[in-house]
C-alpha cells in the first residue's frame, strides 16, 4: 500500500512501504521535461539536470555530493524525460536523512557556478556524440522526430549544441524558478521507512520549497506526414524503427496497447523474436514496445540488420504488423503477456527505486494514483476485442512509419517497402 500526505506547502510526500528490504530511495519528480522548452531552449532542462550536482550550500561540489552518498554506499543519480525529471538517492534506510539532505540541498539551494557550466559544456556535447554514435539509440530519437515533428514531442532531450554552448546562470534560474515549485513536484520515500518518518522529513528537508509552476507544455495535436527518414551512416549493420503512431498515457486502450506490444516483441517468446529472430536468423536484436507521452504515443519495432536484408527485415515485420490487424492475437497470447508483465511488474517492485518511480510518476503526471493490485487489475481486466481492435485500428499501411540508419539512401524504395 501507500500513503499521499500534502505538505503545508502544497508539495505531496508519498510513502509507499516495503517489506523485506533494508533500502529507501528518495526520489523528487519534477514536471521539466524537454516538452516545457521552447524553441531558443532546446536541451535547458537536461542541462540543468547536471548542474544541480555542482553544489549547494552545504554540499559545494560535485566531489562533496559524491562522497556523502559513496561513504554510505549509496546511489545518486538522476534523468530528463520529455515531460518530467527525476533526482533520487537510494541508501541503506539508517542513512534516510542524508538522502534527503544531499537532495534538498542540491534542488533547493543549487548554485550553478559559471566555471562548472563552462565545463560541463563539453561533457553533455560529449554525450550527445556518444548517441550519435550509437545507432540503437540514434534510431529511436530519429522515430520521434519522424513521428512528433517539430513539436517538442519530436525533439531530442539532449537539445541543440548552439543552446548548450550559450546557456546562462541567469537562464538556469530562471528555468528552475517557473518549473521546480510544490505545485509541479512530487517526493517519494520508497522502501523501508513509514508514512510518519516520511513526512517528518520531508516538512524538514523539502518544506521550503515555494514558488508556483509558470508554464505549460505545447499540446500535441498532429502526427507527422512523412513515412520515412533515412541517416546515412557507415554502419555495419542497418539499424530500423518501425511502427506507428499510438495512444497516450491518458486513453482508455492504453494497457491493450501495452499487452499488444508484449505479444508482437516484448519478450523471447513474442511473435518478432520466434518469427523473425529465430526462424529467419536476420538480426541479434529485434523488439517492440510502446511509448506512451500524455497526449500521443506510438508502437514501434527496432531491429539491428545486415545491410543486405534489410528489405527483408522490413516485409518480415509490416507482415507481422498485417497479420496481427487481419487476425488478431490468441487467447493463449494474450494470458501469456498478462502472466509475463504481473511477474516483471512484481519483480521490479522488490527494488526501493523502481518502487518509488511507479508511484511517483503517477502522482506528478496523473489524475489518479493506483495501487499495485488496481494497476495489475486493469491489465487484466483487458479482453481479447480489445487488444484486436487495437491491433485493426494502428497497424495500416497509411499509418506506418520507418527510420532507418545505415547506408540506405533510396527514401523513395523505402516508402514504396510500406505500401
Amino acid at each position: 500500500m501507500f500513503s499521499i500526505d500534502v505538505l503545508r506547502s502544497g508539495l505531496p510526500v508519498i510513502t509507499a512501504p516495503a517489506e523485506g528490504t533494508e533500502s529507501v530511495t528518495v526520489h523528487v519528480f519534477v514536471g521539466a521535461g524537454s516538452r516545457y522548452e521552447q524553441g531558443n531552449e532546446r536541451g535547458i532542462s537536461h542541462f540543468l539536470e547536471h548542474m544541480f550536482f555542482k553544489g549547494g550550500r552545504k554540499y559545494r561540489s560535485t566531489k562533496e555530493v559524491s562522497v556523502a552518498i559513496d561513504s554510505k554506499g549509496g546511489d545518486c543519480n538522476a534523468f530528463t524525460g520529455k515531460e518530467y525529471a527525476g533526482y533520487f538517492v537510494k541508501v541503506a534506510a539508517e542513512h534516510a536523512e542524508l538522502a534527503c539532505d544531499v537532495l534538498s540541498d542540491m534542488l533547493l539551494y543549487a548554485l550553478f557556478p559559471q566555471e562548472d557550466i563552462e565545463r560541463e559544456r563539453g561533457v553533455i556535447i560529449e554525450e550527445e556524440r556518444m548517441y550519435q554514435d550509437t545507432p540503437m539509440y540514434r534510431a529511436g530519437w530519429d522515430f520521434e522526430e519522424l513521428l512528433f515533428g517539430d513539436h517538442p514531442l519530436g525533439w531530442d532531450t539532449i537539445g541543440e549544441e548552439k543552446v548548450i554552448r550559450s546557456v546562462q546562470q541567469k537562464d538556469f534560474r530562471q528555468y528552475k524558478e517557473r518549473l521546480y515549485s510544490p505545485d509541479n513536484c512530487t517526493v517519494v520515500f520508497a522502501g523501508n521507512i513509514d508514512q510518519a518518518r516520511a513526512v517528518a522529513l520531508g516538512e524538514k528537508y523539502f518544506g521550503t520549497l515555494a514558488g508556483s509552476k509558470e508554464r505549460a507544455f505545447v499540446p500535441f495535436e498532429h502526427y507527422g506526414k512523412e513515412k520515412v527518414f533515412l541517416r546515412s551512416k557507415k554502419t555495419e549493420q542497418s539499424h530500423l524503427v518501425l511502427g506507428v503512431p499510438a495512444v497516450g498515457a491518458l486513453d482508455k486502450n492504453r494497457y491493450a496497447q501495452k499487452l499488444l506490444s508484449i505479444i508482437l516483441g516484448g519478450n523471447m517468446s513474442s511473435r518478432m523474436f520466434l518469427n523473425i529472430r529465430e526462424a529467419k536468423g536476420i538480426c541479434y536484436y529485434i523488439s517492440t514496445d510502446s511509448d506512451s507521452y500524455l497526449d500521443a504515443g506510438d508502437i514501434s519495432t527496432r531491429a539491428g540488420v545486415d545491410q543486405s536484408r534489410l528489405h527483408e527485415a522490413i516485409g518480415l515485420i509490416t507482415q507481422e504488423y498485417l497479420l496481427c490487424a487481419e487476425k488478431g492475437v490468441s487467447d493463449e497470447e494474450l494470458q501469456r503477456a498478462k502472466d509475463y508483465l504481473r511477474g516483471k511488474f512484481t519483480l521490479s517492485l522488490e527494488d526501493s527505486e523502481e518502487r518509488a518511480h511507479f508511484y511517483g510518476k503517477q502522482k506528478l503526471l496523473y489524475p489518479e494514483v493506483l495501487d499495485t493490485d488496481a494497476y495489475l487489475a486493469r491489465f487484466d481486466a483487458v479482453t481479447k476485442k480489445q487488444v484486436d481492435t487495437l491491433a485493426a485500428r494502428l497497424f495500416t499501411p497509411e499509418n506506418f512509419r520507418l527510420v532507418v540508419i545505415g547506408k540506405e539512401d533510396n527514401k523513395a524504395a523505402m516508402e514504396e517497402s510500406l505500401a
